[in-house]
Order: C-alpha cells, then structure tokens, then sequence
C-alpha cells in the first residue's frame, strides 16, 4: 500500500523546538556524545532538520564536528505524497561558523534558518527550516483505554523509572498483559550526531514481550528492516517517517495475537499494523516467529508491553491501550 497522497504533518518555521524538557541536567559522558535537552544541543543540532520549498525540501543529517550530510527530495517529503522521491545527496561542513555545502553540481550555505543554493546553470533555490509534527501526538486516551503512563506515575510498570522531566526511561515492561489491542505511545530519542546506525538511539516496543517494533533515530536512513518503522527483521517500513532526534514522534500499533488449536500448534501468524508519526508504514504484516532475544516464547498467553533500553537514553510519554476482542 502506498503511503496517503495528503502531507500529514503540520508545517511551522522553526524558530525553536516547541517541546523543552525542563530543570534536566545532561547524563555525564562515558562515550559517544548524547545530548537530552533541545537547548544545550548546541549548534549542529540547531542546523538539522527538515527545509521545505517550493515543490522540493530537504533533510539536513547531523554527523558530529559541524559536518552534515543533506538529502534532496522533489516533490514534498517522504510520506507526504506518493511523488515524493529523493534526488540528490550533498554534504555540508561549518568553517568559521557558517555552514557551507557542495556536491552533485551544486553550492550554497545554510544560516538564519535558511538553506539556499546554486549551479552552474544558473538555477537557484531557498528552503526554509519547518517542524513536522504527527498528527496523533498528545493525542488524549478513549474514556476505555487503558493507561499505562500519563506523568503521573510509573506504578503500571516493572521498576519503571520515571524522571523530572515526567517521562518514562525505557528497560520496563507493563505489569499487566495483552493479547489483542491498539496501543499508542510517544517518544524521544536522543542527539547522538558521532553515533552510526544501531549505536543511535536504539530502543525497541515489544508486543506481548514477543514481537519488536524498532526504535531508532533513523533520520535520513534508508527505512531498513532494522531501523525504526520496522518489525525487526521481519520486514521494513513502506517509507521512512522518523523525525530529527529529540523530536517527539508516535507509534500507534494495532496487534492481532497468534492464535493455537487446544493442542499448543499454531492455526495463525500474529498480525501487526503500524502507523508511524500518522503515516501507515506496516498493513497488516504477519510476524511468523517472536523477534529473537524476546522474553517470551510464542504462545497463546497474553504478554506485556516492554520497553527496551538498548543502551541509548530513550523516553517515552502518553502511553495507553485499548483491548480488543
């Protein structure tokens, strides 16, 4: 199924990100640079992001020390529309604080929130830096679905950790278990511009403990069968709808259980759907075996919603759930 011809997310400048954690201190550096806060990102990550223009836009990457790559699209963003297709790819570097960019026949700058360029053939083009937001998100609870965290508490979670900010950490799993539902939830991966691939904001939502639906910051990848949108392993996202890092983005998963014969054999794959950021990215795609490493082994019990820590500071937010027959 192709993606919705219609854009759907909500376009604004960018002037400042409009979701701050509040009164959070950065975790000390062990390793690779991890940044929390949109505020002390500092000036590479007020760079990335997404540029739109006439009939054309652009993913700026941040890749650690001022470097960038950057990604052209005609035709809108991927997911906006079904002509959407990506064109060109160049790469940017900041020299004595401005950011200058080359390649494919082409070059320019990017500063005051603006990306503007340039070839030999006299074309030209300005894009200007916008949000791109999902149209579920903060999106309230059904008055039956059950809720799993709002900011109040972490008391529906195993050694759920909740911080300042009000934000669940992930390593938890529910205490409750599920076998047919719609689940939505929120989260945030962190700004890790020197980390590559599965070393950038990895973390996962297992269903029933079973079937891993990735989390990664997988911004301006390819939208492979381990990145985020995907049933890891199992199969790849339709498009590639993750977001800058730090930004909030939103899973909303309908799960069918397997179902077995009174005997313990399987008459039916479990069945996942995935709308990722409001975009549909996986319809219906049957999940022959759980995803290796799951807690759980197949079986007609129900299981809980877990989590994953990866070991990336991963936060989640507005969860709940709604049972189905």
């Amino acid at each position: 199924m192709k993606p919705h011809r219609s854009l759907l997310f909500t376009l604004g400048l960018l002037s400042s990100l409009s979701l701050h954690p509040t009164g959070v201190a950065e975790e000390p550096q062990k390793g690779p640079l991890t940044l929390l806060d949109p505020e002390k990102a500092g000036a590479d990550f007020s760079i990335q992001g997404d540029y739109i223009g006439e009939n054309m836009s652009a993913q700026v990457i941040a890749e650690g020390g001022g470097n960038f790559r950057i990604i052209g699209w005609k035709g809108g963003f991927a997911g906006s529309s079904v002509e959407a297709e990506k064109k060109s790819e160049v790469r940017a570097k900041t020299t004595d604080g401005k950011v200058t960019l080359t390649g494919d026949g082409w070059t320019g700058s990017i500063e005051n929130a603006e990306l503007s360029a340039k070839n030999a053939e006299g074309n030209s083009f300005v894009l200007r830096k916008v949000t791109r937001r999902s149209r579920t998100l903060l999106m309230p609870p059904p008055k039956d679905a059950v809720i799993l965290f709002d900011g109040t508490s972490a008391d529906q979670w195993e050694k759920g950790v909740m911080d300042d900010r009000k934000l669940l950490a992930g390593g938890t799993k529910t205490k409750k278990t599920f076998r047919n539902f719609h689940l939505h939830l929120e989260f945030r991966t962190p700004f890790m511009p020197e980390s590559r691939g599965q070393s950038r904001g990895n973390s996962g939502v297992y269903l029933q403990n079973r079937y891993e639906c990735q989390v990664l910051d997988s911004y301006g990848l390819e939208g492979a069968i381990n990145e985020a949108g995907s049933i890891y392993k199992i199969a790849k996202p339709m498009v590639n709808m993750c977001l800058p890092p730090l930004s909030w983005q939103t899973y909303d998963i309908d799960f069918e259980a397997a179902q077995f014969d009174d005997a313990g054999n399987k008459k039916k794959n479990a069945v996942i759907t995935l709308r990722f950021n409001d975009v549909l990215v996986q319809d219906h795609v049957e999940a022959p075996e759980p995803t290796p490493g799951a807690g759980l082994k197949e079986s007609s019990e129900p299981g809980p919603i877990l989590l994953q820590n990866h070991g990336n500071p991963v936060y989640f937010r507005n969860i709940w759930l709604e049972e189905k027959p």
